[in-house]
């Protein structure tokens, strides 16, 4: 059962979900359109350059922000990749993430900001992202970890894998907040899920899923990773919660990653939501001190 501050929950899942609004296709289809328009700003708000070290690259021919204890030497690499459904863009609740981990692990946080759906699709982002990431464990002094929330835990996954497949170090751990990792929502135990869950629907994910396999077929891995070889992947700490439909895949993901020899601590929060570690709620910060945990 939820625990008692799991009430903030409710009040937090009805602002969510009228605000992100990934059930309807058509809202969907619209909220893409008005950013082709009028893109979102991607830049880090102003409190974070009052927090932290900011550096901005062009890694990848797309910025790339790097967020790091504002004094003394980085412990650690972590690259970051922010959900949205491959459709939306970085926001405020992953720039806190990212001075969570700069600050409380003393490491340098790689945020890329890369090409959003329909512009930037799996083919075009996945070896790039690879590219990003074998570059930060090549030069890591200390341990390098790929952390990514929704469409960025899907995209992590990805990533490791095409690292795996290409050979030389590997990063030391993955972290995966409610990871998409299989963009046709095929799942059979997905439906049993989804009117409970306040932010998202398999056709509204379908439709944004469709623009980020661009010419691949969705259920290539490397769109959808849970469809490819998880053997030999770097250890695993996964959050997820209950009232999330990515919560079948997730458990397939743990199932299947195990069976490999994948070692996965797995985190399933009874009542939660989609993304609940991002949440300024008590399940959120207990979340978040798990990752940390899992990455010192």
């Amino acid at each position: 059962m939820p625990s008692v501050p799991s009430r903030l929950w409710r009040a937090a899942a009805s602002v969510v979900g009228a605000r992100i609004e990934y059930r309807d296709p058509v809202v969907v289809r619209r909220k893409v359109e008005s950013h082709q328009v009028r893109p979102d700003s991607y830049a880090p708000p102003r409190w974070l350059d009052r927090a932290c070290a900011v550096d901005l690259h062009a890694r990848c021919g797309w910025p790339c922000y790097e967020v790091a204890p504002r004094s003394g030497p980085h412990l650690r690499e972590v690259l970051y990749l922010h959900g949205g459904a491959y459709i939306d863009q970085v926001s405020g609740m992953h720039w806190r993430m990212a001075r969570l981990l700069a600050q409380r692990l003393r490491a340098r946080v790689s945020v890329p900001v890369h090409p959003l759906a329909p512009d930037g699709t799996a083919e075009r982002v996945v070896p790039e992202i690879t590219a990003l990431a074998r570059d930060l464990v090549d030069r890591g002094e200390g341990a390098t970890a790929l952390v990514g929330d929704s469409a960025g835990g899907g995209l992590a996954v990805a990533a490791a894998q095409r690292m795996r497949d290409e050979g030389g170090h590997q990063p030391s751990r993955l972290v995966l907040i409610s990871p998409w990792l299989d963009v046709t929502m095929d799942n059979p135990d997905i439906p049993a899920v989804e009117p409970y869950d306040p932010e998202l629907s398999r056709e509204g994910l379908r439709f944004a899923g469709r623009l980020w396999a661009g010419p691949l077929d969705p259920a290539d891995p490397r769109v959808s990773p849970l469809n490819g070889d998880l053997a030999g992947l770097p250890p695993c700490t996964v959050f997820i919660g209950t009232r999330d439909v990515l919560n079948p895949d997730t458990r397939r993901f743990r199932e299947r990653a195990e069976d490999a020899g994948v070692p996965v601590e797995f985190h399933e929060a009874e009542g939660q939501i989609h993304v609940y570690p991002l949440y300024p709620i008590p399940e959120g910060r207990r979340a978040r001190a798990r990752i940390v945990a899992a990455l010192e």
